[in-house]
């Protein structure tokens, strides 16, 4: 009964604010590098952030300084929280063990295919 679920998708203005959350229910991210992805239809899969067991973390470059990347004290829970959103920010938003989704071409559709995924939009 493994299982990640994201939440915290929602509609925002450009400028605002929201909090993705990636919960875990049958196991931690303990010894896992966990990931969010975005896709938004017709374009392609993006790693956004990453981060590892021990704390480390990576951004992609369009949202570096926008966007962070966090994980609860239990390695139940990984959070992205994103301010000054843009409309290109819009897609929707994955979460997932990085080791199982190297390759950047599949990861998105693979999650999809398994229901998974919140929604962000952000309007102009």
């Amino acid at each position: 009964e493994v299982q990640l679920v994201e939440s915290g998708g929602g509609s925002v203005q450009a400028g605002g604010s929201l909090r993705l959350s990636c919960t875990a229910f049958g196991f931690t991210f303990d010894g896992s590098e966990m990931g969010w992805y975005r896709q938004a239809p017709g374009y392609e899969c993006e790693l956004v952030s990453t981060i590892s067991s021990d704390g480390n973390t990576y951004y992609v470059d369009s949202v570096k300084g926008r966007f962070t990347i966090s994980q609860d004290n239990a390695k139940t829970t990984v959070y992205l929280q994103m301010n000054s959103l843009k409309p290109n920010d819009t897609a929707v938003y994955y979460c997932a063990a990085v080791a199982l989704y190297s390759d950047i071409n599949y990861a998105c559709t693979a999650l999809d295919a398994w229901g998974q995924g919140t929604l962000v939009t952000v309007s102009s």
